[in-house]
């Protein structure tokens, strides 16, 4: 089958090719997908590691906090030696890397005890952040504020964790406050990986960013309120999404969760370029091979078609050239045969008249004595030129029976009507007026024998072919270049016309 449909070779491999692609776009959206979930698990164990780092150093500091508040309120705590009295308010984790000093403020915002210094630092507070949200809401516990220089220290931006005191009849007597410096967040950022055009970012509740990686001290104190990603960080308590950062415009893939019981949104993200960066090189690498295979696939394809092609072709011009007369481009005796099998079986069976003509070139042997071969073969193929032209219906055929002799089967076809046929042949060849000084008539003739099945009972295609063959005899033996009909003792009984020889 597929050496008989050459494109069926194509559409084969068109679907072959189509199919490895298929696999292939499958194979690397799964391994684009693997991706994307090795930077997620990625991105949670970071965020989750840096959550529960910033969320026990905010605990041991506000435990400090408490500690102070507590102290504060033991009898005497006031009248003991300073010494003893630090001691008792200030623990160890006060003197912690990054964490500054630890303060107890009165009611009037002024420094009464100070970690760091004995005697304290005489400053007032009262104007600081967190000193008024303290004052004026005695539920807020611990406080974050937001970033700022320390008056006390002046020199690294810090934030404040602060706790309120309260008096034993519930009044307002003071505020114990500790400083973070955000060098710590910084150090920690930087010690995770998260590719070159990754991002981590800590920010208060209400959006004000408190440290970015990377780092850019013109963003620290930013508040992110109303840019998109910060709406989804409101949300909901943790979640992932793609989307667009504010400050510098590069596409991320961001998880996000708010730190336990403190005021904070931590948020870590890898740039899309990193994640599928190396998937990018892999699918490069695949696709091309992928895509050169489907080439090949296709282009093998299309050259064995045209192989197949070319192969048919051959065959076809071998059976054209088997069933043909390679003189006269009539068909051969064969294949006529055949054909007056095939048509005499077909009148047989819907009792439809079968004509056969045999044309037989006069006086030929004498014309290639006098004109050569070459000369009769010219006018040989001149004849079926004739033949060819006079005989135009679909069903027709002519053939070369054998020699100068040549056949004509015409379907369907009554003597009269096959009569007129055959005249139109002698007088085409004739009208050739090819010189032929050994004939009667000086030029080319043919004489046709007829024999048609309408009227006459033939017992096979033989019989009927041999019926005018003896017809053809007759006409030879009556003077050539004429048509006779068998049976030609009834000639004068027939409906057929006798065709007379012209001069």
């Amino acid at each position: 089958m597929v050496t008989h449909r050459p494109n069926i070779v194509i559409a084969i491999s068109i679907v072959l090719a189509s199919a490895i692609l298929a696999i292939a776009v499958w194979v690397l959206a799964q391994m684009r997908d693997d991706a994307l979930r090795r930077a997620q698990d990625s991105v949670f164990n970071v965020s989750l590691l840096v959550e529960r780092d910033v969320s026990r150093n905010l605990e041991i500091y506000d435990l400090s906090l408490r500690a102070a508040i507590d102290g504060l309120k033991q009898p005497g705590i006031r009248d003991l030696p300073p010494t003893l009295r630090q001691m008792v308010l200030f623990d160890g984790a006060a003197s912690a890397k990054d964490m500054g000093s630890i303060l107890v403020l009165d009611e009037t915002g002024t420094i009464q005890y100070d970690s760091q210094a004995y005697p304290a630092r005489r400053l007032n507070l009262a104007d600081r952040e967190y000193f008024k949200v303290q004052r004026d809401s005695p539920n807020v516990g611990l406080y974050v504020s937001r970033p700022f220089i320390p008056r006390v220290s002046g020199t690294e931006i810090s934030i404040a964790l602060s706790r309120r005191i309260t008096r034993a009849d519930g009044s307002f007597g003071g505020v114990v406050v500790g400083t973070l410096r955000l060098a710590y967040f910084r150090r920690l950022f930087a010690g995770m990986n998260l590719g070159a055009g990754g991002s981590m970012a800590l920010m208060l509740s209400d959006g004000t960013m408190l440290m970015r990686r990377p780092y850019d001290p013109q963003v620290i104190g930013r508040s992110l309120t109303g840019t998109a990603n910060y709406s989804r960080f409101t949300q909901q308590p943790s979640g992932d999404f793609f989307g667009t950062a504010a400050i510098d415009g590069v596409e991320r893939w961001y998880a996000f969760r708010h730190i336990d019981m403190y005021p904070l949104i931590l948020d870590v993200a890898l740039s899309t370029h990193d994640i599928y960066v190396e998937w990018r090189h892999r699918a490069w690498l695949i696709g091309s091979l992928i895509g050169a295979l489907d080439v090949t696939i296709i282009a093998l394809a299309v050259l064995f078609s045209q192989q197949l092609r070319q192969r048919r072709a051959a065959e076809e011009e071998l059976r054209e050239l088997a069933r043909t007369d390679g003189l006269t481009g009539l068909n051969n005796r064969r294949t006529f045969e055949e054909h007056a099998e095939n048509e005499w079986r077909r009148a047989q069976r819907n009792a439809w008249p079968l004509s056969m003509l045999l044309i037989d070139v006069d006086s030929f042997k004498g014309f290639n004595d006098l004109y050569g071969h070459s000369a009769g073969d010219d006018a040989l193929i001149a004849v079926a030129r004739c033949i060819s032209q006079s005989v135009r219906r679909p069903g027709d055929t002519a053939a070369r029976y054998g020699g100068e002799e040549f056949a004509v089967l015409l379907p369907d076809t009554d003597a009269a009507a096959a009569a007129v046929v055959a005249e139109t042949i002698r007088a085409a060849i004739q009208a050739l007026e090819l010189r032929h000084v050994a004939s009667s008539h000086h030029v080319l003739t043919v004489s046709i024998g007829l024999a048609c099945t309408g009227g006459q009972v033939f017992a096979t295609s033989r019989a009927l072919v041999n019926a005018a063959d003896e017809a053809l005899y007759e006409a030879k033996d009556a003077g050539r270049n004429r048509v006779l009909c068998y049976p030609v003792a009834a000639r004068a009984d027939s409906n057929v016309p006798r065709v007379v020889p012209q001069h």
